[in-house]
């Protein structure tokens, strides 16, 4: 783990030194803060019109304010995360530093492991700045934060996955813009992968099986249900191993 640790610290100081990460947490905290403001304002004006007709029974802020903006939270990420896995393998690559990786002694998982831990790390990091908007439900309002913590438990896990694929995908070309345009493409499947699920084919029951929303739906009710966070876990250990076999091609080819 030492040498995992020492990667993993290599990397966030490379996206903390250039512009990188405070761009992506400057990005993620001003969409999400503007999706929380008009989903709260919608909220609130969709309450005082029950009080206005006399309809008092309360409304649940969980389920119709706080499941919504995690999903929008989702679908920011999965803008975002090609923007952070593009460069891991590419500029590597493109800087000629690759061939000191291949050689050192290293070993290929853990080189994975170190690079795909830093930008989880980094991901973590938007995801909580987004959660200071909450404090204002907490402040004003009676939330529960159970289900609140469950699913952002959820992006964590959604992000595992999106993450681990960016990374395999970074160690195929020396390009950052191809790296960060087949993670996007490639992601943006396996988001809407869930659309042919009305078409009882084989095939299509198999491709919605990949959806990532489906998989968070228990996260965003808060319940950890266990096939969904396997789901999840399936797929990153998939992405990390498909990629320590592409630094070992690399290795035999130095």
């Amino acid at each position: 783990m030492r040498n995992v640790w020492i990667i993993c610290r290599k990397e966030l100081r490379s996206y903390f030194v250039s512009p990188i990460a405070y761009i992506l947490l400057g990005m993620f905290t001003a969409i999400f803060g503007l999706f929380f403001w008009i989903n709260v304002d919608h909220f609130a004006l969709e309450a005082i019109e029950m009080q206005m007709r006399g309809q008092m029974y309360p409304l649940n802020i969980n389920e119709q304010l706080i499941r919504g903006l995690l999903y929008d939270a989702g679908v920011i990420g999965l803008f975002l995360s090609p923007l952070i896995t593009m460069r891991l393998f590419a500029e590597e690559k493109r800087s000629g530093t690759i061939e000191l990786l291949a050689t050192s002694p290293i070993g290929d998982f853990e080189l994975v492991f170190g690079k795909w831990l830093a930008a989880l790390i980094l991901y973590a990091g938007m995801l909580l700045l987004s959660a200071v908007n909450f404090v204002w439900l907490f402040k004003y309002g009676n939330p529960d934060w159970k289900p609140m913590a469950i699913g952002y438990l959820g992006l964590l896990f959604q992000a595992s996955a999106l993450l681990a694929v960016g990374t395999f995908i970074s160690t195929l070309t020396r390009n950052q813009i191809i790296s960060g345009a087949t993670t996007f493409g490639v992601c943006l499947l396996l988001w809407v992968a869930g659309w042919v699920s009305y078409n009882n084919a084989l095939w299509a029951r198999v491709f919605s099986y990949l959806s990532l929303v489906d998989h968070y739906e228990s996260f965003s009710k808060g319940l950890l249900v266990s096939k969904d966070a396997v789901f999840y876990v399936t797929l990153t250990f998939l992405g990390l191993f498909l990629t320590a076999r592409s630094l070992e091609s690399l290795r035999w080819r130095s």
